[in-house]
């Protein structure tokens, strides 16, 4: 088995720049509207500095990269499915995507086309529908894992952070839920984890949220009459936990550890929370490292896009398009088949972790949750804003710092 791992870029010559037919990948981003921008942004610009490179270094076997991007409303079937048409009108390559909340319209459009797809939507859902038939959904191919690690993964890294420096106030844990599937798949599962604890902790309460929540207001006074030990806001969006964040920061519960899933790695998060931010503790299953490799494309990235940077999407977008890449140098783009089986076939190690779809899940696998072995997948990552900064606390083979108590902790 031959394991890819992307490597620094040397300097290329102005006679190893490709040229001829450009190779199209197809981008289905969130350019507009109330769900996905960011992340998509995130995505784009990580895919822009893959080709970039590649192009640079001679593209495969010759041939340049080229980027083709449709808007795309992730929200409904009608839009997800347009903007797969559209590409597949095109006669793109490959389909590569960040998310689409629904998966199924993505998964048939692509099927039907037969040109690799690869996305993150982070799915047990989707991944049971590739289950379903193999055969029909061969070409899609999920980079990472499903969201139910979020919950089943969390609960023991609890442990883990009691040990640095945090006592609990108590073993209660206090959930507050979302209404799409995401987020409520990732509470039943942190539910199943609190359940399988053996009485380490206990539910304390569940409290539902809809999106386009500002005042968190009726939600604080929910989580300080609980008075739970920890407190998970399994809710996404960046600005409505930047919103939270401040407000909770205002009127906290002493003591309290508070999670906030996934959101805070888009870049608004830091931006709009500011200060406030400090002490939160984050998740996320698929998300750049800060190791050799992942800082290298960290110090790339920030060269090339000033500002806060994202730190799931970014490197999930270069990856993406690195994988493509090292499939085309021994295939025919236009032999779909071909590409398939050579993605499939050929593990490759990224700056987000490590890839090896010849799984009967054709997707990312979770360490610890997953796989034993760093190497073999992707890590879990929880992260503490510390400084106005994130910081990877776990897993402890990528741990940039340990946890510190939060400013509310005495």
């Amino acid at each position: 088995m031959t394991i890819q791992t992307a490597a620094p870029d040397e300097p290329a010559s102005e006679e190893s720049t490709a040229t001829g037919e450009p190779i199209v990948i197809g981008l289905p981003l969130a350019q507009s509207g109330p769900a996905g921008v960011a992340d998509h942004k995130d995505f784009e610009n990580g895919a822009r500095l893959a080709v970039d490179e590649i192009n640079a270094a001679g593209g495969a076997q010759g041939r340049p990269l080229e980027l083709k991007i449709i808007d795309t409303d992730v929200l409904t079937p009608e839009g997800t499915t347009a903007a797969f048409q559209a590409l597949t009108d095109a006669g793109v390559s490959a389909i590569a995507s960040p998310f689409v909340l629904i998966p199924t319209p993505a998964m048939d459009a692509a099927a039907a086309y037969g040109a690799p797809y690869l996305n993150g939507n982070t799915s047990s859902g989707a991944i049971a529908l590739y289950q379903s038939d193999p055969a029909k959904y061969a070409n899609v191919f999920h980079v990472d894992g499903p969201e139910t690690v979020y919950g089943s993964g969390l609960i023991p890294y609890l442990e883990q952070i009691k040990a640095p420096g945090w006592e609990p106030l108590n073993n209660k844990i206090h959930i507050v839920q979302g209404e799409i599937a995401y987020t409520q798949i990732i509470s039943e599962a942190t539910q199943a984890a609190i359940e399988a604890s053996g009485g380490a902790w206990e539910l304390a309460k569940v409290t539902d949220i809809q999106a386009g929540i500002q005042d968190w207001g009726p939600v604080l006074q929910e989580i300080h009459d609980s008075g739970a030990g920890f407190v998970m806001i399994d809710h996404w969006l960046a600005a409505e936990l930047a919103a939270f964040a401040q407000q909770y920061s205002a009127n906290p519960v002493d003591g309290q550890l508070v999670y906030l899933q996934y959101g805070p790695s888009q870049p608004e998060f830091l931006d709009l929370a500011g200060p406030a931010a400090d002490g939160f503790i984050w998740g996320t299953i698929y998300g750049v490292y800060a190791d050799e490799q992942g800082q290298a494309f960290r110090d790339k990235y920030k060269a090339t896009y000033p500002g806060t940077m994202g730190l799931v999407y970014t490197g999930g977008g270069y990856d993406m398009v690195k994988m493509l890449a090292q499939a085309w140098q021994t295939t025919d783009p236009s032999d779909f088949a071909a590409v398939v089986a050579a993605l499939r076939s050929t593990p490759y190690r990224g700056v987000n972790g490590y890839y090896d779809f010849n799984n009967d899940t054709q997707s990312g696998l979770v360490f610890p949750s997953q796989v034993a072995d760093l190497e073999q997948g992707q890590a879990h990552l929880i992260v503490q804003v510390q400084g106005g900064e994130h910081k990877i606390i776990l897993p402890k083979e990528l741990a940039e710092t340990s946890f510190t108590p939060a400013p509310w902790m005495d």
